[in-house]
């Protein structure tokens, strides 16, 4: 039987925190020049995925009108937005301000 080393070990540990931190990353979305880039996302259940207001003087929302959701905050320049999407299935949102030309979707797959 082969006996582990600490540096054996330490190789382990390191390599579960690097998988469990890829594991937690967001996929990000910017907002920029009133667009949500991309505008059609396709993930994973449990996958969080972060909005990012990438305008130098714009505000914007994420609302999942179509849920029956409350409009959310106004995320100014450089603020963020996360969530985390468990169930599967299409979720179209838009920004508040801008729904008319600013609008977005989540597909969530297995």
């Amino acid at each position: 039987m082969q006996r582990l080393t600490s540096w054996s070990l330490s190789l382990i540990l390191l390599f579960s925190l690097a998988n469990a931190c890829a594991a937690d990353e967001a996929v990000v979305i910017e907002m920029s020049a009133f667009k949500f880039i991309p505008e059609d996302l396709t993930i994973k259940r449990g996958t969080t995925v972060r909005w990012v207001n990438k305008e130098k003087r714009q505000f914007h929302s994420i609302w999942f009108r179509e849920a029956g959701e409350e409009p959310g905050e106004y995320l100014f320049p450089e603020d963020t937005y996360e969530r985390k999407f468990d169930t599967v299935g299409v979720f179209p949102y838009v920004c508040q301000p801008h729904m008319d030309h600013m609008r977005g979707v989540i597909r969530v797959v297995e």
